[in-house]
Formats: structure tokens, sequence, C-alpha cells
């Protein structure tokens, strides 16, 4: 067996590997062919035969610590092993190779997300928890405030991106997003049938509106007609299941804009025919309050899925990172 980065050569392969191992494959091959310097990124293990059998991957993110300050961490993902090459400790061999180069590469800590935590805790990382609720979809009234709800177009662009970066500014674990990663990755993640909404705010102009029904769609190139006051990603990740993956609320807005999303996405939702749903998105006072307009009867559904690994940084700053108490990742940053 052979552990080395992967070359050009190579790429047919991996993205066989991957379609083999994940659902989503497609997705996990679109964002890595965009991702720079990833060939001396990408580890792989090689068979006699030639043929990969095992292979991940990371991308240096910049996140924002506890403190604010922003870090180059080590984001790992892509981690496949083909069927019949299982227990044999080829990820163990890739992950120590990683390791060394997310060293190398001035990486301060290393993130990843896995359903399977004890293949990495060997390795030095440690679980993290995040916030969630579950429960039938609810059936509630629309929202009735300043905030009218839309379906989000291209031109919504600029106003999403302000609403995130101003959402996240002092927030843990958010990565910093740019050009690039508006222009592909969130609308990679978030491809149809997921949908975002936009909530806008009407009253300074004195035309304030209900939510906006489930059927309305904004034409395609729209114009914003309000002032942008928050968004919400809508995600239907099983048949008859709906969850809400994302959002980012205007300062002094968050109450409002919160209940107008999360009343139109139980709209759109039972539309679309979901019937339960999940909400993965920060414990802020504005979100709890805001919950009972989408979940008919919210249960906490804390996840475990995230893991840590300290490289340059200590491991205590790293902890406080993870832990703190608005600390969230949002989907569409994934790897």
């Amino acid at each position: 067996m052979r552990y080395r980065t992967t070359t050009p050569a190579d790429e047919p392969g991996l993205h066989a590997l991957w379609a083999a191992a994940f659902p989503d494959a497609a997705t996990v091959a679109a964002l890595w062919n965009r991702a720079p310097g990833r060939h001396g990124r990408t580890f792989a293990a090689e068979d006699g035969a030639g043929r990969l059998v095992s292979a991940l991957h990371y991308q240096p993110r910049p996140i924002r610590s506890a403190t604010g300050r922003v870090q180059r961490v080590g984001c790992v993902g892509g981690v496949a092993t083909h069927p019949d090459a299982r227990g044999q400790g080829h990820v163990r061999h890739l992950l120590a190779a990683a390791v060394d180069a997310m060293t190398a590469d001035e990486c301060a800590w290393s993130l990843l997300f896995t359903a399977t935590p004890r293949v990495y805790e060997g390795a030095g990382w440690r679980s993290f928890g995040a916030p969630g609720w579950s429960g039938p979809l609810a059936g509630r009234a629309p929202h009735a405030g300043a905030a009218a709800v839309r379906p989000a177009t291209r031109a919504d662009l600029p106003a999403l991106r302000a609403l995130r970066d101003g959402f996240d500014a002092v927030r843990p674990l958010t990565t910093v997003r740019g050009a690039d990663d508006w222009e592909h990755r969130v609308p990679v993640w978030y491809a149809a049938p997921a949908r975002i909404l936009v909530a806008e705010d009407h009253a300074a102009s004195g035309h304030a509106g209900p939510v906006a029904p489930a059927s309305a769609q904004a034409p395609p190139g729209a114009a914003p007609s309000g002032t942008p006051a928050g968004f919400a990603v809508l995600r239907h990740p099983a048949p008859r299941q709906a969850e809400l993956a994302e959002i980012a609320l205007a300062p002094g807005r968050e109450a409002d804009a919160a209940g107008a999303l999360l009343s139109a996405a139980a709209l759109h939702a039972r539309a679309a025919g979901a019937t339960t749903a999940t909400v993965r998105l920060p414990a802020d006072a504005a979100i709890v309050a805001a919950l009972p307009r989408f979940l008919a009867d919210p249960v906490p559904a804390p996840t475990h899925y995230g893991m840590a690994r300290p490289l340059l940084a200590p491991a205590h700053d790293v902890l406080a990172t993870v832990t703190a108490p608005t600390a969230f990742h949002w989907y569409a940053d994934s790897f």
C-alpha cells in the first residue's frame, strides 16, 4: 500500500471513490474541484493495482475564534474508504499525513464533521456539540409584523452577504465568507429544492405587509423592494422532512425578522409536503422565541458531529471557540 498526495491524473479515481461512499458525491467533487492547491492537500492510499482505496483532503478556511480573531483552520473533508478496503487503518495513516501538512501550512487547529467520531478520536480530534431542535411542523397563521418574506434572487446577493457578515461579526466558529464562497459554495450547498427566504422591512416606508404565501415567487432577477431584515435557508434533507440550516438577522430587527422567517419557512415546508422538521441554528434569544412558529412542539435535539484538534493553537483556545455559547458553523461552509 502506498500513501501519497494526489495528482491531476488521480481525479477520476477520486471521483469514483467518493461516488461509492457519499450520496452527495457530486457536491463533494464540485467543491473540491474549485479548491486552490487541492492536490497537495489531498491524501490517498493506493493499492498494488494502482487503485485509490482511501482518501481525504483538507482546505484552510478563515474561521473566527472565541475572541473574534480570524484564524487559519485546516478543515478536513472528503474522507472515504472503498468498502472492500475498510478496517485496515488507511484513514489513520492519511490523518497523520494531513496533521503534518496542516501544521506546516500554519493552521492553528483542525475542524471536521462526522457521524463516526471514534475513527478520529485516536488521532487527537475531540467532539463538541451544537444546538438543535426537532418536532412536527407548526401550522400557525402567518407572522403579523413589519417584515414581509419572499424567496431570494441573485439580486439579493449583496444584501445576503452584508447580513451574514453583520450577524457573524463576533460569532465564534463561523467562516469569513469571500466572494467566491457566495458565488459558488453557497449555491452548491443550497441548490433546489432548498431555498433562501429573505425578510424585508417595509416599516420605514409605511408599507408593512404579511408574510408572502408559500406559492409566491419573486420574478428572476427582481430587485429588492425593501430594507433586508434577515434571511433563512430551508432545506429538505429527506422526504416529508424540512430543516432550517442558516439564518442571519439585522441588528435591532432580530425578533420581528426571526418570527417572519420561521413562519414563512413553515408555510413553504408544508407546501413542499413536509410534516416534521429540524432546526440547526444557534440558540440566540430571538431564534429560540420564534421556534414555535416553525415547530409545533420544539424538542431539543443537539448534535455532536463537530470535532476539533489543536495544531499550533493552545488546546484551551480551541476548546473556548467550539464551546462558546454563541458558536455556530453554517451548513454552506461545509467541506
